[in-house]
Parts: C-alpha cells; sequence; structure tokens
C-alpha cells in the first residue's frame, strides 16, 4: 500500500469532531509566566527575546503604529511555537493550512489598509499612481497597484504555507528512505539519517525565521498606512 505523503496535513479529528481549534488553543500554554519580581533563567531569556523582537519591529513606526506592538509580538510568538510544535513526530502543523494562514492574513492587512485611508487618505491614494507617471499610462498603472495591493495577503499566507509545506515534506521523504535504506546498506543509512538530522535543524531555523518574515512584513504594511 501506498504512503499518503499529505497525510499529516490533513487537520486531525477526535471522535469525528475537528481537533483543529484545540491545536492551535495549545501553543501560548507553553509559554511560561511568573508573578515573581524576580525571575528565573528561562523567563527572563524569553522577555529579553521578547523586547529585543518588539524594538527591531517597532523602531521604524510611529506613535500611532506602536499600538500594534502587543498584537504583533503575540502573532510572531504564536506562529513559532505552531511551526516549531509541528516538527514533533506524530504532530499536526496548523500553519500547514493555507485556510488558517489566510485568517491570520488577511484581518491584520485589512486593519492596516483601513487605517490608512482613515488617517492619511491622499497618501494612501497616491501609492496607486505614482509622480511623473505618462498620461496614457494611468489606467493601466492604477489597475496593477490596485491587484498589487489585493494580493498582498495572499502571498504573506502562500509564502507561509509552501515554506512549512516543503519542509514537512522534505523531512518525511528523508525519513522514509533512512527507513527503508537501514535494511538494505548500512553506511548509507548513516549519510542519510545525518542529511535528515542536518534538514531537522535547518527546519528549525525555518520555523523561526517564518515566523518572523510573516510578522515583518505585517509592520511593514502597517508602517506604510501610518
Amino acid at each position: 500500500m501506498n504512503e499518503n505523503l499529505f497525510a499529516s496535513f490533513i487537520a486531525p479529528t477526535i471522535l469525528g469532531l475537528p481537533a483543529a481549534v484545540l491545536i492551535i488553543l495549545f501553543p501560548p500554554l507553553l509559554i511560561p509566566t511568573s508573578k515573581y519580581l524576580i525571575n528565573n533563567r528561562l523567563i527572563a531569556t524569553q522577555q529579553w527575546l521578547i523586547k529585543l523582537t518588539s524594538k527591531q519591529m517597532m523602531a521604524m513606526h510611529n506613535t500611532k503604529g506602536r499600538t500594534w506592538s502587543l498584537m504583533l509580538v503575540s502573532l510572531i510568538i504564536f506562529i513559532a511555537t505552531t511551526n516549531l510544535l509541528g516538527l514533533l513526530p506524530h504532530s499536526f502543523t496548523p500553519t500547514t493550512q493555507l485556510s488558517m494562514n489566510l485568517a491570520m492574513a488577511i484581518p491584520l492587512w485589512a486593519g492596516a489598509v483601513i487605517m490608512g485611508f482613515r488617517s492619511k487618505i491622499k497618501n494612501a491614494l497616491a501609492h496607486f499612481l505614482p509622480q511623473g507617471t505618462p498620461t496614457p499610462l494611468i489606467p493601466m498603472l492604477v489597475i496593477i497597484e490596485t491587484i498589487s495591493l489585493l494580493i498582498q495577503p495572499m502571498a504573506l499566507a502562500v509564502r507561509l504555507t509552501a515554506n512549512i509545506t516543503a519542509g514537512h515534506l522534505l523531512m518525511h521523504l528523508i525519513g522514509s528512505a533512512t527507513l527503508a535504506m537501514s535494511t538494505i546498506n548500512l553506511p548509507s543509512t548513516l549519510i542519510i539519517f545525518t542529511i535528515l538530522i542536518l534538514l531537522t535543524i535547518l527546519e528549525i531555523a525555518v520555523a523561526l525565521i517564518q515566523a518572523y518574515v510573516f510578522t515583518l512584513l505585517v509592520s511593514l504594511y502597517l508602517h506604510d498606512n501610518t
């Protein structure tokens, strides 16, 4: 019987009920919190990383844009923890679902765009027509810029989905090859297993980088509209 490579991307169910909501709510429970004035090293390191990430993303924003700092920090933590948990065996990665990524990208993009049209209507409309455009090209450029604006949330969601899905598929294929070669050729198995370990390390980096890229692009859309 042929193994389905995409079986791990199917949303799991418990007693016939979808369990994706419970899985999505699980990563925040793993983030430690403390009510003490002096924290341990784990929480201190976590707070330092959050402060560093927040400072880097918010440095280019004005006062109005910085009101989104809590949402953006929560977004990057959620995506990073979800991607990392998806690397565990027999786990499900919600960020491989295009529908979920669109559900994150569209509201954030729409909120930034609506804020731009409310606060800086002239600058927002100026993006549709670059300065110095020849008169015959004006209708075409307006259409192109409108399509470019509307495709931004789709690009956000597809980028995250494609990178996470491709990495999981590659790990699945190399893991299956390692298992198949273990009974045939031991030296080849060791080489493939070494590649699998290196790929796993790479996927951990990709999981964190994609969370940062997704949040950074949302931050850039916000910067353009505040």
